[in-house]
């Protein structure tokens, strides 16, 4: 095992969900529909927000962003697989591998920094109306929405280049497409500092803001409890119902997958926990927000 190291690996195998061709046409006419359904759908989003003005709210802005992140977040790795699929070919480069991870990790750590942002404009609209538009100027948004790339980024670039360390000997199949959590699992040297990188990251970048959105949601519900008409409280709980759609499904499936990752070995149900939240997860965001907001 110790002969083996990272210079020698060129390529990696992506195994797909089977070993045999007959089924990938079946699984290229599943996945490039649910691909285009959420690019076309979220670019649809992002160019409503910007031609109404009626719509140039914080709540808005940072729906045009997550719709973007959402897009960024399923082409960095559904496109591979569908030509994979179409091609026949299982192969991808270590470089191509690394920067898929490095893509993928950082618009899903900006998925979550947004879904924060989201969570905190709806706890100032509904328990400080009054304090809302000086809070949440678009000075402040627009410094949000950049501090949740900066931040993706370098969480992002960290895990990334703790997998650089990483000797791999071959044959090095990964199940689907270059998953953080999965590619360790097939090196030859000790992944202990990798593992540890994770978890931090992960709890800062995704464990933390979920905790945040739970603090929020029960504020909000306990101020949503306390308005007396009906039509208010319908008002003030349709945009936060449209968020929990969103945020449950995506963080059940991300968090179950990446803080799983060091303790169980690889198998046939990552893979399609992965899916859940690359394909599945982003693919319905536009028309909840669409039909809820």
């Amino acid at each position: 095992m110790e002969g083996g190291n990272r210079t020698e690996i060129k390529t990696f195998l992506l195994q797909g969900f089977a070993e045999d061709a007959d089924p990938q046409p079946v699984l290229f006419g599943l996945f490039l529909p649910m691909y285009l359904v959420t690019v076309v759908g979220n670019l649809l989003v992002i160019l409503a927000i910007v031609s109404d003005p009626h719509l140039h709210t914080p709540m808005y802005f940072f729906l045009s962003s997550l719709s973007l992140a959402d897009i960024g977040f399923t082409s960095t790795t559904v496109p591979k697989a569908l030509v994979n699929m179409q091609t026949q070919s299982k192969v991808i480069t270590f470089a191509g591998c690394i920067t898929q991870i490095f893509f993928f990790i950082a618009f899903g750590c900006q998925d979550n920094l947004l879904l924060i942002a989201m969570a905190y404009d709806r706890f100032v609209a509904i328990c400080h109306p009054l304090h809302y538009a000086a809070v949440m100027t678009p000075w402040i948004c627009g410094r949000m929405a950049l501090g949740s790339w900066l931040i993706s980024v370098m969480g992002s670039l960290s895990e990334t280049l703790a997998l650089l360390r990483l000797s791999f000997c071959p044959p090095v199949e990964i199940p689907l497409f270059c998953d953080l959590p999965e590619v360790p699992k097939l090196a030859c040297s000790d992944t202990l500092v990798n593992n540890i990188v994770v978890y931090f990251v992960t709890t800062i970048l995704a464990v933390r803001p979920l905790a945040g959105i739970l603090f929020s949601y029960s504020q909000f519900f306990a101020s949503i409890l306390r308005i007396s008409s009906a039509g208010g409280e319908h008002k003030a709980s349709s945009p936060c119902g449209s968020h929990l759609l969103v945020v449950s499904p995506f963080y059940g499936t991300g968090l179950g997958v990446y803080l799983s990752s060091a303790a169980t070995p690889s198998s046939r149900m990552s893979p399609m926990a992965s899916v859940m939240y690359t394909v599945v997860t982003p693919m319905p965001n536009p028309s909840i927000y669409g039909l809820r907001t």
